[in-house]
């Protein structure tokens, strides 16, 4: 396993490279995802990858539940928190989805990116790369200290680009292959069942 932002950017560079892209995500704010989609949007328009297609889902709580985390220590705090735990999280959206759909008119690229949100704050972040790797991290919290505009918060989070990220591809073995279909299934469960409409906004 690797952090995070280590070990998710040439897996997701790598996973360009072929005519279809597939990535599904589940997360928490997509700030990872964000980042390690730079690296394939900079070869692209550099020449190096040419996919035809790419479909993006992506899986991010709602706006309308109150968050396991990040959690203030101090209850009084909770509305400033999930204010900007929204913002972050329709900012990172936006952005890729911006940066995605570009693609569209430089390039002539098919993109398609679609976001659902889910009823609870995901404990884990889970990634699935062309429906043959899947990336998998726990997010595991720490108490922290924060200043969020002029406040100073102490709270519960986790830092989801420094988890640890461990990695799973179909034929690379029974274990690593049936993880991978697993998780395809459960992600799609997901999509079809309990989610519902996200809006960036």
């Amino acid at each position: 396993p690797q952090p995070t932002m280590a070990g998710l950017a040439p897996r997701v560079a790598a996973a360009f490279a072929v005519p279809h892209v597939r990535v599904d995500a589940l997360c928490l704010t997509s700030v990872s995802l964000t980042l390690a989609i730079g690296e394939p949007l900079r070869q692209i328009h550099a020449g190096g990858l040419k996919p035809a297609k790419i479909d993006v889902r992506l899986l991010l709580p709602s706006r309308d539940i109150a968050l396991a985390f990040p959690a203030p220590v101090d209850a009084a705090d909770t509305d400033l928190l999930h204010r900007r735990w929204l913002a972050q999280r329709n900012a990172q959206g936006q952005v890729l989805r911006h940066n995605l759909m570009a693609l569209r008119t430089t390039h002539g690229i098919d993109v398609r990116v679609r976001f659902r949100a889910l009823p609870f704050t995901p404990p884990v972040k889970l990634y699935l790369l062309n429906g043959s790797e899947a990336l998998f991290a726990y997010y595991t919290l720490a108490r922290r200290e924060r200043d969020i505009g002029p406040e100073h918060l102490a709270l519960y989070d986790a830092e989801g680009t420094r988890s640890m990220l461990f990695a799973f591809a179909r034929g690379a073995g029974e274990r690593d292959t049936e993880f991978v279909s697993q998780s395809r299934l459960w992600f799609d469960a997901l999509w079809e069942t309990i989610s519902s409409e996200l809006v960036l906004g």
